[in-house]
């Protein structure tokens, strides 16, 4: 298991074949419980290439010095990612 929050990944490999690549991620929180949000592809078998990226935000509770996935939320498309952003930004500019 997992003991540095540097050290979580989306990244999967499954028979010699990442089928998950981790392109980026920001650390949102850190502490006991720790949300990151990823920007990953995902590997198409039939086009033998990586897809569009993809955007997921997972939280990590630690427990016993060792980080486990509690829950995640898949960010679906490009699309819901741009109405995500829009409507943060508009919530934040209300607040000032």
């Amino acid at each position: 298991m997992i003991d540095n929050v540097e050290d979580l990944t989306v990244s999967y490999t499954d028979g010699g074949i990442e089928t998950v690549k981790e392109l980026d991620k920001v650390i949102l929180s850190k502490g006991s419980w720790t949300t990151i949000l990823f920007r990953y592809q995902d590997w198409d078998r039939a086009k033998e290439a990586y897809g569009p990226d993809k955007f997921t935000i997972r939280r990590y509770q630690k427990r016993n010095g060792e980080y486990r996935q509690q829950s995640k939320f898949n960010i679906s498309s490009r699309a819901q990612a741009e109405a995500l952003i829009q409507g943060l930004q508009r919530w934040l500019d209300d607040a000032d």
